[in-house]
């Protein structure tokens, strides 16, 4: 399986590296292996869903019921 650095990864979602490593550490990136102090995602992993978003709120609410 080939992996991409949270660098490209952060580029490919449009996100800030921080964010990128916050999912990574947070479990919401899933396949994520850390080695030392990187961390590594699978080219085929998906961008999680952005808590802070409107859609976001409503899947969640959907989810509830």
């Amino acid at each position: 399986m080939e992996h991409m650095t949270v660098v490209e990864a952060a580029k490919l979602w449009s996100a800030t590296v921080r964010q990128v490593q916050s999912w990574c550490s947070g479990g919401k990136v899933k396949g994520v292996i850390r080695v030392g102090r990187m961390w590594l995602i699978p080219k085929n992993a998906s961008k999680p869903i952005d808590g802070r978003t409107k859609a976001a709120r409503h899947t969640n609410d959907i989810n509830k019921q």
